[in-house]
């Protein structure tokens, strides 16, 4: 699964809107600055949020063995290319750490998902999700990440993966190289030339100078 297949699976078109929005509700940043920097440091922002960020970066919700299996599911979502990094490389996992907390409704959710995923490669291969070949977390990933596709019997399995592209998506493509990854360069200078010389002969105005 490469990052164009993974992409068209995602329909980033029309990813996760509202999680986005609701994150932003929340205040929170981009993986790549999940970590609030020190009070005096954040410009624009009053105390009390930045002491909520620092506790919610404080706590923990995910285990060791979770949060390697979020760093191996969303590098299989988002993998390295020739262009940009990982999901990892631009620190994701570290921002679905943030927004289960920032956001508990994920939390079951999430934590029920990972315990399937290990459930599953269990009773297929013998060994948890990360402990898999690569080819047999593929194997599995493919059953769970085609809505369409899949068997009934794999729902629960679905409902989580489509949480976790949510996620691993919002992240990256909130972080600078997310952002870059798709070109995106915000506004930018512009320099006025006159009015464009097709518009000006669709009005037979051509030959008009400047200020007559």
């Amino acid at each position: 699964m490469n990052r164009r297949d993974s992409i068209k699976a995602l329909g980033f078109t029309t990813l996760s809107a509202g999680l986005l929005l609701e994150a932003c509700k929340t205040d929170t940043k981009p993986a790549e600055e999940a970590a609030p920097a020190a009070a005096e440091a954040e410009a624009g922002r009053q105390a009390f949020e930045v002491d909520r960020d620092k506790k919610l970066n404080g706590d923990k919700f995910f285990t060791a063995a979770e949060m390697a299996t979020i760093t191996v599911l969303g590098d299989i979502i988002i993998p390295k290319d020739a262009k940009s990094g990982s999901a990892s490389d631009a620190k994701v996992p570290d921002f679905i750490e943030f927004i289960v907390k920032d956001i508990p409704d994920h939390q079951t959710p999430m934590r029920g998902g990972l315990r399937w995923l290990d459930l599953q490669c269990l009773n297929r291969f013998g060994k948890v999700f990360t402990d898999c070949s690569h080819a047999q977390q593929i194997e599995l990933v493919d059953m769970i990440a085609y809505p369409k596709k899949a068997k009934p019997e794999m729902a629960q399995g679905v409902a989580f993966f489509n949480r976790m592209r949510d996620l691993t998506a919002s992240g990256f493509y909130t972080t600078k190289m997310g952002i870059d990854d798709i070109g995106y360069v915000g506004n930018s200078p512009n320099k006025w030339t006159g009015v464009p010389d097709d518009v000006l002969k669709h009005y037979n105005m051509q030959d008009v100078k400047a200020g007559v």
